[in-house]
């Protein structure tokens, strides 16, 4: 793998795109997580599919699948940015995360376990959080089977699992991820068995648009808030939600009051409201957006976004 693109903001994100030997492409970013600071928590968030075969109607990692990556292109996306910062791997930050979420369906591809397993012996960390943010598909038992151990003996307390769920309707739900995948009776159960006491809560993440259903009542029956908790972000202006006209049911200038806030804060529900910034639209550091741009501007971006936003 080589890295034959890249634009940034260096306060708030750099997203990269690598080519692996065969001519495929695929996106990684590190980032902070503003007022902190990149000494306080530092962020990377990776690919693990060559585009995705699911595509959300919000998201622009799908539409050109074209296969999985190995552990070692994995692998790189983490190495290249901790070796440029931390050569002598010793990752000096309060807190380092990383998230496999970006491009692609992280439970279509076993070599997510196989990095898994091996990033301690890879680096070393004051505190890290690893975090895998999945759909659910349907089919993939096996890979949840085996994420389950890894996480029970070696990450018992610190793993950060979210299931995207983005609707309570199944309808919509379907609408937008036109997969087959599991129900929310089959979230619950796995998340019961992954969930333990003093670790941290299974996230059900929302993106909410205009015309999201989000019914406490349907959640109360399905999940717990003792082993679930809520996160709302915007619907960001990826090429894909403007041309389904998805648009976004929260604005980056809310920052405390939201309508659905008081409903899931009065069931129990811890709600994270995760807003960005602005500057990370333009910058293209939302799911396949800096790909989807440099794809079709067929040249290399000096720091560019390309449409303009809403």
């Amino acid at each position: 793998m080589k890295v034959i693109s890249r634009t940034e903001n260096s306060n708030i994100a750099t997203v990269y795109i690598a080519q692996n030997s065969a001519g495929r492409m695929v996106e990684f970013v590190e980032s902070t997580q503003p007022p902190l600071t990149r000494e306080d928590k530092w962020v990377l968030i990776v690919s693990t599919l060559f585009g995705c075969p699911v595509e959300c109607s919000f998201c622009d990692a799908g539409g050109s699948y074209n296969g999985r990556l190995t552990a070692e292109e994995i692998l790189f996306q983490i190495e290249h940015p901790v070796l440029q910062r931390f050569p002598d791997r010793n990752i000096d930050t309060g807190k380092f995360k990383v998230q496999f979420s970006r491009m692609g369906e992280p439970s279509f591809n076993p070599a997510v376990l196989e990095v898994l397993k091996i990033l301690p012996e890879k680096f070393r960390w004051k505190s890290f959080i690893p975090s895998l943010s999945s759909i659910a598909p349907a089919g993939t038992e096996k890979f949840f089977e085996e994420l389950l151990k890894i996480k029970q003996s070696i990450y018992p307390d610190s793993f950060q699992l979210q299931f995207s769920i983005h609707s309570t309707s199944p309808e919509q739900r379907d609408r937008w991820m036109p997969v087959r995948k599991w129900n929310f009776e089959q979230i619950s159960a796995y998340s019961k068995r992954f969930y333990q006491p003093g670790g941290k809560k299974i996230t059900l993440n929302f993106a909410v648009s205009k015309e999201s259903v989000i019914d406490e009542n349907v959640l109360l029956r399905h999940f717990s808030p003792d082993v679930f908790l809520v996160k709302l972000t915007p619907v960001n202006p990826t090429f894909k939600a403007m041309q389904n006209k998805i648009e976004s049911g929260i604005s980056p200038d809310v920052q405390a009051e939201f309508d659905l806030m008081p409903a899931l804060q009065s069931a129990g529900y811890e709600v994270i409201l995760s807003i960005g910034e602005y500057e990370e639209n333009r910058i293209g550091s939302n799911c396949g957006q800096f790909l989807q741009t440099y794809l079709n501007a067929c040249e290399k971006l000096p720091e560019a976004y390309c449409y303009k936003l809403m």
